[in-house]
């Protein structure tokens, strides 16, 4: 079953953070991913404004996804925006119905 990661972001220095989205594409291509949007057009419709930048990406299963962020490579990447470049929040998600109550 499909997984998606959900990210919102907020960038603080336009500079290093590009060092870490220069590497994720590649990354996450490795893990079978497929960026489905990644920081378009977008429109807040509920909520508070913190988040700018708003990415979604597709994984064959949850274990690709999670495989992928807790790989030595992005972990590498993603000290680039840890240091203070951004923040950003994720959230991987299974894929299909949700489990009845």
């Amino acid at each position: 079953m499909p997984a998606y990661w959900v990210a919102r972001a907020r960038i603080d220095d336009a500079v290093e953070y590009k060092k870490y989205t220069d590497q994720v594409p590649g990354i996450i291509a490795k893990f079978g991913g497929r960026v489905l949007a990644r920081g378009g057009k977008y429109r807040i419709m509920e909520g508070p404004e913190t988040f700018h930048r708003f990415i979604v990406i597709e994984f064959p299963s949850m274990q690709h996804a999670i495989d992928c962020f807790e790989s030595p490579a992005y972990v590498a990447a993603a000290a680039h925006r840890r240091g203070g470049a951004g923040v950003v929040e994720n959230v991987i998600v299974e894929g299909g119905e949700a489990t009845p109550v």
